[in-house]
């Protein structure tokens, strides 16, 4: 029991490097798919750039899309900032709001990156973009110290038909093979070195230690998952007093539940401050709120006794 505990919770550190991971997986199984089965070069001068340059952008395109769709920060953060837009700088505090941006797009340029990086490094969509090219300096390029059936048959080479010699055409392949996985590895190295400064910049300038850091992490996550486990509960004992009251043709009991404004409050971007010993706007609230009573409590004490 001891050991499948520690095993469970190895995994439960390492969510960020597992899911990361999946996602490579699924990257390079989705390229795989895109190039075998719906893949296929046209081979023409005219179509050839737009065709490859589609297959390489295009997914990249729609998984930053589904990037900010699917990130539930974006929508705390946006959720109703047109009818209010303070709300995107709660007490005027624009570079924590900066920062949140600035993370939410970092988080949803992951899987196009990866995309890019893994489809790059395949070469099959780079191939048949470059082919394409109709630039005289291009063209010049790759067929250097060529016959001059290069000119006229570049655009075939990503295909069987090419009127070319073999060793040239194996030739070119190779060139724009090289080319695009150098294109790769260039995108994984400033994706890597990228990340890494910026974790090392937002390390470097925390509020707090590295210790009280990964506390804040874990009590954000459990938060997050008592927030949802409470919110099932309260939204299941809410339907079922609605439905009893709606069958049973009786007036409802008195159900508590939180204001609209304790609602935008917890809703709100939270930015730590050493002040406080606080890591949630929800426990913020809770504090707040309870200190608030306790003054309300005393000054009507106060009254009394006077």
């Amino acid at each position: 029991m001891d050991n499948f505990q520690t095993v469970l919770r190895f995994f439960m550190n390492q969510k960020a490097t597992i899911s990361y991971s999946f996602m490579a997986l699924l990257t390079l199984g989705g390229e795989r798919v895109f190039s075998m089965v719906s893949f296929q070069c046209p081979c023409n001068r005219s179509h050839n750039f737009t065709y490859g340059l589609t297959f390489l952008l295009g997914p990249a395109a729609v998984l930053l899309v589904f990037g900010f769709f699917f990130s539930s920060r974006l929508w705390r953060l946006y959720t109703g900032c047109c009818l209010n837009p303070m709300k995107l700088f709660p007490r005027g505090n624009f570079l924590g709001c900066l920062r949140a941006l600035s993370s939410i797009i970092t988080g949803a340029c992951v899987a196009p990156v990866m995309w890019l990086s893994v489809a790059l490094l395949n070469g099959t969509f780079y191939e048949c973009a470059i082919s394409g090219l109709n630039e005289n300096l291009v063209v010049d390029l790759f067929c250097k110290n060529k016959s001059l059936l290069c000119r006229e048959e570049l655009a075939q080479v990503p295909c069987n038909w090419s009127k070319l010699p073999s060793n040239e055409r194996m030739e070119l392949l190779l060139m724009f093979r090289s080319q695009s996985q150098i294109l790769g590895w260039a995108i994984v190295i400033v994706a890597a070195v990228g990340g890494l400064l910026g974790t090392c910049c937002k390390n470097c300038r925390s509020k707090v230690s590295y210790l009280q850091l990964t506390f804040w992490e874990r009590y954000v996550e459990k938060e997050t998952e008592r927030f949802d486990s409470f919110a099932l509960d309260y939204a299941n004992k809410l339907a079922e007093r609605n439905m009893k009251s709606f069958f049973e043709n009786k007036d409802p009991e008195p159900f508590p539940f939180p204001s609209h404004r304790a609602w935008e409050q917890i809703s709100a971007h939270y930015t730590f401050s050493r002040s406080e010993q606080r890591y949630s706007t929800l426990q913020q609230y809770v504090e707040t709120k309870d200190r608030e009573e306790r003054r309300v409590l005393d000054l009507e004490h106060g009254m009394e006794m006077s």
